[in-house]
């Protein structure tokens, strides 16, 4: 079937069951980013594949939301489907709120899974249909319906990570997150996987490129209940677990535990739970919403962390590096595609000692297809590289002492001047951010602009933040931190940065139709001087590998950003010497060389 049949059933069904409103957010049953293809529901009734999205189906029309790394992406996908893309943010573009305010009324049902929606989301569309004299059905699961030859939920097996990786306890953690949660709640809901995952170092293979397991917790003062499938669990987890005072139950228990659970107070997160998960809790409890004290200490990576970290860029950094020499080699000389180079740059990860897989799916964009900020090759549109041109890599690593997210924008050969002078503002950006010193209180929102400052001197600006934190062997986007100048509803920019944080520093310039240039590191936020001023912070580069001199207007460099850029080339030099034969180390030598 193709988009618009499969629509066409699914308001079938929408009658059949008396909705006229129907939401199909991008999310599985516990707010993930990335999901499984089980709940790949969005991108199978709209033709959209990017990782963000919302799309409401009516009786008569079909929207799709999406931010502004999409807006290309999603234009080319939506072509023939009769969904309407609303570029979110856009002037004059209504949010999906204003949609519903319009369109709801007296005579409209609007129908979901409340699975996948936040108590957030479930709360405001709760409160919409009130205002609207709507009714509001959170048990509406039309998709599987539909969906009839639907991904069963996954069963990855789970895996002990060994505290030489993460320098912490299962049994110390728990220890510490009763002690923050547990002194003014009886009882803590989690159901974000890698909260879940960290906390119980383990790690599982439910979700493509990121080590997590399908699973919720549920903790008290003295019990600590798992949720999850059996099958999952292999003699020697399972043993793990008992040692460590872990009730394993299973996976959709924790629904009906929480309908028969009496205590005084249960604390979840409304902005990361589930609304049905919410809705099962028993009404005798005083709900507390709150971040989850997991996700902040998280991020806050440790010693034992960091120095994992270091290690999983130095080995990063030689693939990367390997795949540069072997790029500018080769291109025009062998036939090279977006999807073949892709292939071969995770093949030089696989030789790296650790390497489990690739973060996320690469993004190999030659030419105008870089302009898509999360553009992902097809065999349609694979593009045949050139000796000629930009081509962009954004791509990452997952390894047991670490996560990785690197972006590298490479020439090809003949290059324009226009092109050298983008890249060299978005290097001016990036430069300025990592060397920037900073008060302990800051938050991405107080940084963002040193980032942006050459381009938006120009006149440029790029549609997404400058950065997200990144986690340990576990999601590449993690929060509650980030860089962004706009204020968003989770708030990531104006969490302060704390020491231990990992946050990745990507400015770039996006020209439709033309090219793309993303430059991306990742930074670890240390303690500086401490003076009569206050505490300061600074940053610390662990990303290992060249930054393209061939795109690089010299010129255009202050003293400090050349300092910075030698000074950053040379450990990048030192680290990879070891790892290169002779003719990379020749290549290497001319592109760490001093400008």
């Amino acid at each position: 079937m193709n988009i618009r049949e499969r629509l066409g059933l699914f308001r079938d069904e929408m009658q059949k069951q008396g909705v006229t409103h129907y939401i199909i957010p991008t999310c599985d049953y516990h707010m993930s980013e990335y999901v499984h293809s089980h709940f790949a529901a969005r991108r199978y009734f709209s033709g959209f594949t990017g990782s963000a999205g919302t799309l409401l189906i009516t009786l008569d029309n079909a929207y799709l939301w999406t931010d502004g790394r999409y807006f290309i992406q999603a234009e080319e996908q939506l072509k023939d489907t009769t969904v309407t893309l609303m570029k979110m943010g856009e002037p004059g573009v209504p949010s999906l709120d204003d949609v519903l305010r319009k369109e709801l009324n007296e005579s409209s049902t609007l129908g979901l899974d409340g699975r996948v929606i936040s108590v957030s989301q479930g709360d405001n569309y709760e409160a919409i249909c009130k205002l609207s004299h709507a009714k509001f059905d959170y048990s509406q699961d039309i998709v599987s319906t539909i969906w009839k030859d639907r991904p069963e939920l996954p069963n990855g097996m789970l895996y002990v990570l060994s505290d030489k990786y993460t320098g912490k306890s299962l049994t110390e953690k728990v220890k510490e997150l009763r002690e923050k949660v547990l002194v003014k709640n009886d009882v803590y809901v989690d159901s974000v996987l890698d909260n879940i995952a960290w906390i119980t170092n383990c790690r599982g293979k439910d979700v493509p490129c990121n080590p997590v397991f399908l699973s919720y917790i549920l903790v008290g003062k003295d019990f600590f209940n798992l949720y999850i499938d059996n099958c999952k669990l292999n003699d020697e987890v399972t043993a793990y677990l008992n040692d460590n005072d872990v009730t394993i139950k299973a996976y959709n228990d924790i629904y009906d535990d929480l309908k028969v659970y009496s205590s005084s107070s249960v604390q979840l997160d409304k902005a990361r739970a589930n609304y049905l998960l919410y809705k099962s809790i028993n009404e005798s409890n005083v709900i507390v919403d709150s971040r989850s004290p997991i996700e902040l200490a998280k991020a806050m990576k440790n010693s034992v962390e960091i120095e994992g970290l270091r290690n999983s860029h130095l080995k990063d950094g030689i693939a990367v590096t390997k795949f540069m020499y072997w790029l500018k080699k080769n291109v025009g000389k062998t036939l090279i595609s977006e999807i073949s180079a892709a292939k071969h740059l995770t093949s030089l990860r696989a030789e790296q000692e650790g390497f489990i897989e690739p973060s996320f799916g690469t993004i190999a964009g030659y030419r105008d297809h870089a302009a898509m900020m999360h553009y992902g090759a097809t065999e349609a549109s694979n593009y045949t590289l050139e000796p000629n041109g930009m081509f962009l890599v954004d791509s990452g690593g997952q390894y047991y002492d670490g996560t990785t997210d690197i972006t590298r924008t490479f020439a090809l050969g003949e290059v324009t001047d226009e092109m050298r002078k983008d890249f060299t503002l978005t290097l001016k950006g990036m430069i300025c951010l990592s060397k920037q010193k900073f008060l302990y209180g800051c938050g991405g929102i107080n940084l963002d602009i040193l980032a942006r400052h050459a381009l938006w001197n120009q006149n440029i600006d790029y549609k997404c933040g400058t950065g997200h934190g990144v986690g340990f062997l576990l999601g590449v986007h993690e929060g509650p931190h980030g860089i962004r100048w706009k204020q968003t509803l989770t708030k990531t920019e104006l969490i302060t940065l704390e020491e231990g944080m990992v946050v990745t520093n990507e400015p770039g310039v996006y020209k439709e139709g033309e090219y793309g240039i993303r430059i991306e590191n990742e930074l670890v936020v240390r303690k500086g001087i401490e003076n009569e001023y206050g505490q300061f912070m600074e940053f610390e580069t662990i990303t290992y590998a060249p930054i393209d001199l061939d795109l690089v207007v010299v010129d255009m460099l202050d003293k400090d950003e050349k300092q910075f850029l030698n000074d950053y080339h040379e450990m990048v030099r030192n680290k990879l010497t070891p790892y290169m034969n002779d003719e990379e180390l020749v290549f290497l030598n001319e592109y760490t060389r001093e400008v």
